[in-house]
């Protein structure tokens, strides 16, 4: 049997008297790649084991929980019944004794059968990956949509959790009468109320969804376009936003710091305005729940005229992390090579001496034309420009941009312009304003036709 690799032990908290104050195990148990899966994943970035260990560490730290060990448990194949082999569900149970652990953070998808097990064998809680990210969702989840979402995820992760744990639920309630049956038993009721309050919160976010149409059709009546943060969490995406709008959204140094999504005017380099999404953080194994309970946030990111995939440049596992928000993304129904809607932007740069930056930006040059990226510091500032020019050539290429002459006293006719195009220039001669506008496609017939507009022609 091969032994536990302990990570990240060092650093563990330890009182005064030298004790492990912690009294939280988080397990890797990763699949360890055999000779003939070398060809089949070849093509494919295989994230390694030491940064997906840090990662659930990461993630379990930021529910507060104190991390005693964080253990890389390799296996060779999943055991049906206990997702670990024999040998190593009895070695993590001396380690459980022999440290007083309340908790075992298992950063795999567990089934229901396997959590009961290991928990009935630790005498401990056991959490899986897709737990633990539930209840740092539950904590950070601030507005009544977060709110929703969350527990709709929830609720759906706790049905399939009933499968008898606890001899409660084994019990039955007497029917009506002499005539009534054996009753229901407690799972059945557990599993009807639940599938109740599911039915509520999803006809809750029915009208979530209905307001957020009114919002963007609200928006779509002005010429505001809109652009989306999507990324891995923690690749700095609140940072840029902050940046880029000059707003003051949360940004932190943990995973999951955003969640709630938020939208403000972003100011593009020639006057023009288009609104900036901020939106919750990617992750691998992200739960299935969750991709569909937040579709209603994430509406944003499908009705977004650009995504700018954030990505964590600097990351040893950045690759890896990419392919993530691709699958994220596809399971979203959008295309992650569509180069006409998506920018990348490689975040964090200002962390690479200069002679790394500038093999970077080799690297950046060399990118097909179809899937452009851009260097950015969001901390420092660095790279933001270019970002904010590309942002506006690609929403003024789906516009056309028009030149005509309205005299001065029409102010309705003016107000109008400014209120459904983008003015780029507005000059007054002889009581006439002579305006240089870029319009959508689906208002240039109006343009023309109402003010005489003609095509602009550049010098």
């Amino acid at each position: 049997m091969e032994p536990l690799n302990r990570e990240g032990s060092a650093d563990r908290p330890r009182s005064a008297e030298g004790k492990q104050s912690g009294r939280v195990i988080v397990i890797g148990p990763y699949l360890r790649m055999r000779r003939g899966d070398a060809d089949a994943q070849a093509s494919e970035v295989v994230r390694d084991s030491e940064a997906r260990i840090e990662e659930a560490t990461g993630l379990a730290r930021a529910i507060d929980l104190t991390i005693s060990e964080a253990l890389i448990a390799p296996i060779s194949q999943i055991r049906p019944a206990t997702y670990l082999g024999k040998g190593k569900v009895e070695e993590i149970t001396g380690l459980i004794a022999g440290h007083d652990i309340e908790l075992v953070v298992m950063d795999c998808a567990l089934s229901p059968i396997q959590q009961r097990n290991l928990e009935k064998a630790w005498n401990t809680k056991v959490l899986d990956r897709t737990g633990l990210i539930l209840e740092i969702f539950g904590r950070r989840a601030k507005t009544k949509e977060g709110s929703l979402q969350v527990e709709l995820a929830h609720l759906n992760y706790q049905r399939s959790r009933l499968v008898r744990s606890w001899t409660h639920l084994e019990r039955q309630r007497g029917g009506f009468g002499f005539m009534g049956g054996p009753g229901e038993t407690q799972i059945e009721a557990d599993r009807r109320l639940i599938g109740d309050r599911i039915t509520r919160l999803e006809n809750e976010l029915k009208k979530v969804q209905a307001t957020r149409r009114l919002h963007r059709a609200g928006r779509q009546r002005v010429p505001y376009r809109v652009v989306a943060l999507v990324g891995y969490t923690n690749a700095g995406k609140s940072t840029l936003f902050n940046r880029l709008t000059r707003a003051d959204v949360q940004a932190a140094d943990m995973l999951f710091a955003t969640l709630d999504p938020t939208l403000r005017a972003l100011s593009l380099p020639h006057g023009g305005k288009a609104m900036l999404s901020d939106t919750v953080g990617f992750i691998s194994n992200l739960p299935t729940q969750l991709v569909a309970a937040f579709r209603a946030t994430l509406e944003e990111v499908l009705e977004a005229d650009i995504i700018l995939h954030v990505r964590d440049i600097s990351h040893e596992d950045a690759e890896a992390q990419e392919r993530d928000v691709d699958t994220v993304l596809r399971q979203l129904g959008i295309d992650p090579d569509s180069g006409a809607r998506i920018l990348e932007v490689w975040n964090k740069i200002d962390r690479f001496d200069p002679e790394e930056r500038e093999n970077l930006r080799n690297i950046a040059a060399r990118r097909p034309p179809e899937r452009p990226c851009f260097l950015v510091s969001a901390v420092s500032g660095e790279g933001v420009n270019e970002l904010l020019t590309a942002i506006e050539d690609r929403l003024a290429a789906t516009r056309t941009t028009l030149v005509l002459s309205i005299d001065a006293s029409d102010g309705a006719g003016i107000s109008w312009l400014h209120r459904n195009a983008e003015v780029l220039n507005k000059e007054l001669h002889d009581g006439r304003f002579d305006m240089t506008v870029r319009v959508d496609e689906t208002k240039r017939d109006i343009v023309v036709s109402r003010f005489d507009a003609v095509p602009h022609s550049a010098p």
